[in-house]
């Protein structure tokens, strides 16, 4: 069995109903957490719809929020949603700025020669690579 997260009549992802499950819990933890809506419609017979223009916000919020952190523990629980996040924003079209991802978190140093600029690049490149990485899955 498997649900199906369509933009329209284009499915841009079809995982396991145990997936889909877990997935969109946590969807439903970080609208809360950003006070946002992600697009994400209700599965409704296995198939949810996504708003191509919420989930852009939602998904530009996710990054922003993820730049304003350098909590290790807090980008390591948000590490594999915002990946697989992000794989399913690339299938749906949406403009993703990943411009968010390299820079250092707000209230870092940028030039002042601490790591924190490098280590900023260096997580953003690694869920870059993770999200790319989600994708190729997806659209198997």
């Amino acid at each position: 069995m498997s649900q199906y997260f369509d933009r329209g009549d284009e499915t841009l992802w079809n995982p396991s109903n145990g997936v889909s499950r877990l997935f969109r819990r946590q969807v439903a933890v970080f609208e809360a957490e950003l006070e946002l809506s992600s697009g994400i419609g209700p599965m409704e017979n296995d198939e949810c719809q996504i708003d191509p223009a919420t989930f852009e916000i939602f998904v530009n919020a996710l990054l922003a929020q993820r730049r304003r952190t350098s909590h290790a523990v807090l980008l390591a629980l948000s590490e594999g949603f915002t990946a697989t996040v992000l794989a399913l924003a690339e299938r749906a079209g949406i403009r993703v700025d990943w411009a968010q991802l390299g820079s250092a978190p707000d209230g870092a140093p940028e030039a002042t020669g601490t790591s924190a600029p490098a280590e900023g690049r260096a997580r953003g490149a690694g869920l870059r690579g993770k999200a790319r990485e989600l994708e190729r899955h997806m659209a198997r």
